[in-house]
């Protein structure tokens, strides 16, 4: 059955929408560009800001030993986990460096980089994934949400304190960080929806590294790409190179001001690699080949640009080894806070979940405070 045919279509029938219907929005400016966005390399370059391109090296730098030293207290038993962000570093680094004092940044869990960036304590950052405490950190003090473990999660949170931020007439933005496998999740696309429909100074970051765990993006996402995804809620959606670090910052820049300054959101797909596997409870070469990981190293976002930087005159050889310097001092320090056993109380178990305890959690504390003082007596 046509619609012509439907009862009482008649000679109502419209084959196209009243003229009252118009779209919301100009579809064609909310497309990303066909390619991913890059400044190294390019003309582009030619406005790099030599003193936040050598803030950014020496940023990069440290984020790669960060990771190395993280990597190595798994095998220490010192850390439960680590999902590395070796190759990704570019992100979060921008991702951080982007955000005013007063903004929010909402992480995912392999984005404690990012928070470290930001100024986050490396040891602090990974009290979560030693499984020492709920998060590490004041969430309020160092405007950092808690490192999300449960995928997408924290977009519909960001898009909240974004919201309420602006209600009240605050000056803030929030950052919320996700991978490609957490745009597969509900909370995504609800996010952006409310972000969209409130018009709320939120910017969602898409590291598109490859792989939900093992799970190659062309099994999540038929999608040209997952910027595209931002015109189905009526925001712009931008394409960039996610290991040019020059790039990464300025789209990213871009957006915060745009949102700060009312525009409303932006998604961002940073597209980028993974070159570690998920966790160091991953066995990567399962799923992809030597030769992948390989291409990818040729496009490191340390070397690119230390390449570029050097080329122009930006970065000098004492520079290179100052930025080394620091880095060791960071992994040294970040080994004597995590070699440190940790003081815990059981109870804390019971802290923190509700405002006001329940009954049953209450009665569960009873139980294990007697237990408790039991083990001290015998």
């Amino acid at each position: 059955m046509t619609v012509q045919e439907l009862p009482g279509a008649g000679a109502s029938h419209r084959s196209t929408p009243p003229p009252a219907w118009r779209p919301r929005t100009d579809a064609a400016a909310l497309l990303p560009d066909a390619e991913p966005y890059r400044v190294l390399g390019t003309a582009a370059a030619d406005g790099l800001d030599p003193a936040l391109m050598r803030r950014c090296y020496a940023e990069l730098v440290r984020g790669r030993r960060y990771n190395a030293q993280a990597t190595a207290l798994t095998k220490q038993g010192r850390l439960a986990v680590y999902p590395s962000t070796v190759g990704q570093e570019a992100c979060e680094i921008a991702a951080a460096l982007v955000l005013e004092e007063r903004d929010w940044l909402f992480p995912s869990y392999r984005d404690t980089l990012a928070a470290v960036a930001r100024g986050l304590d490396p040891v602090q950052a990974l009290t979560l994934l030693r499984g020492d405490w709920h998060t590490g950190y004041d969430p309020r003090e160092h405007r950092i949400a808690p490192l999300c473990t449960p995928l997408a999660t924290q977009l519909p949170h960001a898009v909240g304190v974004a919201h309420a931020a602006r209600l009240r007439g605050d000056d803030v933005v929030a950052l919320a960080m996700i991978g490609d496998g957490g745009t597969s999740e509900g909370d995504f696309h609800e996010a952006l929806n409310f972000a969209a429909v409130w018009q709320a100074p939120v910017v969602f970051l898409v590291q598109n590294n490859g792989f939900a765990i093992s799970v190659p993006l062309a099994k999540q996402t038929a999608a040209p790409s997952l910027a595209h995804k931002a015109v189905g809620y009526g925001m712009p959606g931008r394409l960039v190179d996610g290991n040019d670090i020059a790039a990464v910052h300025e789209v990213l820049a871009e957006a915060v001001r745009r949102a700060r300054a009312g525009g409303g959101p932006t998604l961002i797909e940073a597209v980028t690699y993974r070159m570690e596997a998920h966790t160091n409870a991953d066995d990567a070469t399962r799923y992809r080949g030597d030769a992948e990981v390989e291409a990818w190293k040729a496009h490191d976002p340390i070397a690119l640009l230390e390449r570029e930087l050097t080329a122009r005159g930006i970065l000098d050889e004492e520079a290179v080894e100052t930025a080394r310097a620091d880095a060791e001092e960071m992994a040294a320090a970040l080994r004597e806070g995590m070699n440190a056993d940790p003081v815990l109380d059981p109870m804390d178990l019971f802290a923190h979940v509700y405002a006001e305890q329940t009954g049953q959690l209450r009665e569960q504390a009873a139980m294990l405070r007697a237990e408790l003082e039991a083990e001290d007596q015998a």
